[in-house]
């Protein structure tokens, strides 16, 4: 069975001291470190055309909907769609 590539970024792979990432990247570790399954999810938001200040919002608004069943902002697309 073959397995999925993991994707290599600062934010993901630990080699950057967290205190040394951004705002958005500290939120996509944090993210990915409690769910890694997210990591496709998290990257889409994180490669996205944006701001870093519409970055961090998507992405705060992302985590936070992990919590809240039906929360429309599960869905990366539409949490980047909402900041744009």
């Amino acid at each position: 069975m073959a397995t999925k590539k993991q994707p290599v970024t600062r934010w993901f792979d630990g080699s950057t001291p967290v205190e040394e990432l951004s705002a958005p990247e500290q939120l996509a570790h944090e993210v990915v470190s409690q769910y890694r399954d997210l990591a496709p999810s998290v990257e889409r938001i994180m490669d996205a055309e944006i701001s870093d200040e519409q970055r961090e919002q998507a992405l705060t608004a992302f985590r936070d909907s992990l919590d809240t069943p039906g929360d429309p902002n599960r869905d990366p697309r539409v949490a980047i769609a909402n900041v744009s």
